[in-house]
């Protein structure tokens, strides 16, 4: 029987760990950003086109390669970091794996133009699907420009799962702020089809974060910074009234790497108890030095996830750094002990005579006058109150209901018939903690959650509306500017047209900024970048619906937005329209996102509660 264990050839190889590291063009943008810095570049330009699916070109002003250098570099395992294996516990560079441009070579077409500080002439290689297909000797400045062309052109089943170019924009934004947040004495610059999104200069690490995220940041920002025998740390967090909703302003980095930790974004987020806003999420960027020795880079082909030696400590740091933040700058409510007490309490001396304490009492008003029923009473006074305010002390006297009140008030507590046929609506619903709306049925009693079932409804509305072309949209007396993030506004712009169908006008200003001009008439919506902001949410993939359309994830959003909330009293008649829209909709079970809405609670579950 003939052997069948055979190597993998180098094409297959690196197509396998390309896999791992190469997931979309922010993907490239990630590695070929981090190998200029670790080239030692000062001035970092990023050129991408279609979101990065048909180019991605990073030019630096590096140290630049050798001829030789430059082949090396896009074979497996290559790398200039690591000599022996105790190199690995001691890397503070970016790359060191050797497998970026190996794997980006194999599922793209490569062009690298270098050259080093001393040399004459530089080298030009051009490489397709792993296979070198020319190198020469070329004019070029000093440093390396890299372009990656068509994406994924050899492996099309890789390509198909791509998304639209301003969602591969989006993480390829992301990235880039990434790095250059780590990095602020760098200077960065992005295009994206002929259109400068980003120039940074180099500059201190708050003016790199007011660059990247708009003036507005500038007053949202407190100073967090803890120097341990552990780790130091340094940074920024985020003023409570500046949460939003969405991810996308929370940032980690250890040693100059950003890192992705959900354990110690909780200590971040713990530190804010009860201080923010229901369901947002502060922003913060974190900076954390520690000894390369107590952690490990190399558990994931990304490099994102960092484990720590102690991470429980140092959890506790992060934790008790961003709280002494918070009380450092008046954000926790606190007493001021020393300053001088002012109670406004009367006082009365002991010599002050005292005095019956005097009530107003309307004598002639009765609660159940419009009900219709006249409680009689025993005795000479009709009414409790008929007697004379000086006479309090015997106020009660002589009202013990004989036989003929009670039979009354058992006759009109039986006249309000509270079955389903008889009782009136003001019996109908109950409200629970300002969150559900009870109502019982035949067969059991039934849990509604209102915000869930308003936007189920006005979602109906909003997509009825859309596919009639029925939508009236009103002017905005005063329309409002909104500056967005250069990801937010691409994203925003290129979905103009599903936001006019559902009445929502939005006039582009450029430069990043948009404003409300128009919207739906039937709706009252709330603040303008509260709305943007969770449209963007909904169509940037953080709210992942894959069932509808772009239309139909605007509606969500607006929807989202518009509905009413918790912790709001309605009433009877208010709760009875809610209840008659919702069993009028389609899907009146479930949110247009997939969330339960109403719950039955059937009379034999409620019989074994109390068996």
């Amino acid at each position: 029987m003939s052997d069948i264990i055979q190597l993998l050839p180098d094409s297959i190889a690196n197509q396998i760990a390309a896999g791992e590291v190469v997931q979309r063009p922010a993907s490239v943008v990630k590695e070929l950003l981090e190998n200029s810095i670790d080239a030692g570049g000062s001035s970092i330009q990023l050129i991408v086109k279609d979101g990065g699916k048909s180019l991605i070109q990073v030019i630096d002003d590096g140290i630049g390669m050798s001829d030789t250098d430059a082949r090396l570099s896009f074979e497996r395992h290559a790398t200039s970091k690591i000599h022996e294996a105790t190199d690995l516990f001691k890397i503070r560079t970016m790359g060191f794996r050797g497998e970026a441009l190996a794997s980006i070579a194999a599922v793209a077409e490569v062009e690298l133009k270098t050259r080093r500080e001393g040399d004459d002439v530089g080298t030009f290689i051009k490489i397709g699907a792993s296979e070198v297909i020319s190198q020469e000797p070329v004019n070029c400045i000093k440093g390396a420009n890299f372009s990656i062309k068509n994406l994924f052109f050899n492996v099309p089943a890789r390509r198909k799962f791509l998304k639209s170019t301003s969602v591969e924009l989006k993480h390829v934004i992301i990235e880039f702020q990434r790095v250059a947040l780590a990095y602020p004495n760098i200077s960065f610059t992005l295009t994206h089809n002929g259109s400068d999104l980003y120039k940074l200069n180099a500059s201190g690490l708050k003016q790199r974060v007011v660059s990247l995220f708009g003036k507005s940041a500038n007053n949202n920002l407190l100073d967090c910074d803890a120097q341990t025998t552990i780790l130091n740390l340094y940074g920024y967090i985020g003023k409570p009234e500046g949460a939003r909703k969405s991810t996308g302003e929370q940032f980690f980095f250890v040693n100059g790497r950003y890192m992705k930790n959900p354990f110690l974004h909780k200590a971040v987020v713990n530190a804010y108890n009860r201080l923010l806003p229901p369901d947002t999420i502060p922003s913060y960027f974190l900076y954390i030095d520690i000894d390369p020795e107590s952690i490990d880079v190399n558990i994931h082909p990304t490099k994102t996830e960092i484990k720590f030696e102690d991470e429980r400590a140092v959890w506790q740091i992060v934790h008790a750094a961003a709280k002494e933040s918070l009380g450092k700058f008046g954000v926790v409510p606190s007493i001021d002990f020393s300053a001088p007490p002012d109670f406004d309490i009367p006082y009365f001396p002991k010599s002050a005579p005292a005095t019956i304490p005097e009530v107003d009492v309307n004598t002639n008003f009765n609660p159940f006058e419009e009900e219709g029923v006249k409680f009689k009473k025993s005795g000479v006074n009709s009414h409790p109150f008929t007697k004379s305010v000086e006479g309090w002390e015997n106020l009660f006297e002589g009202n013990v209901p004989n036989e003929e009140s009670t039979q009354t008030t058992i006759q009109t507590f039986e006249s309000k018939g509270f079955d389903n046929d008889k009782r009136p609506l003001v019996n109908r619903f109950f409200q629970l903690k300002g969150r559900y709306i009870l109502t019982n049925m035949k067969s059991g009693l039934l849990l509604i959650d209102q915000k869930r079932a308003h936007e189920r409804i006005l979602y109906e509305q909003f997509i009825q509306g859309a596919s009639s072309g029925n939508v009236v949209s009103q002017r905005v007396l005063y329309p409002q500017v909104i500056d967005l993030k250069p990801d937010e506004y691409t994203l925003l712009i290129d979905h103009l047209e599903s936001l006019q169908k559902l009445g929502l006008e939005i006039s582009d200003l450029n430069h990043n900024s948009v404003s409300i001009t128009g919207v739906p008439a039937s709706l009252s919506l709330p603040e303008p970048l509260e709305l943007i902001q969770n449209i963007l949410a909904v169509i940037s993939e953080e709210v992942v619906i894959p069932a509808l359309d772009m239309t139909q994830k605007v509606a969500v959003s607006m929807a989202k937005s518009s509905a009413i909330g918790y912790n709001r009293i309605l009433s009877n008649i208010e709760m009875q329209e809610l209840f008659d829209k919702l069993f009028a909709c389609k899907e009146p079970n479930y949110t247009p996102d997939g969330k339960k809405i109403l719950i039955l609670i059937d009379l034999e579950e409620l019989h074994k509660r109390f068996s």
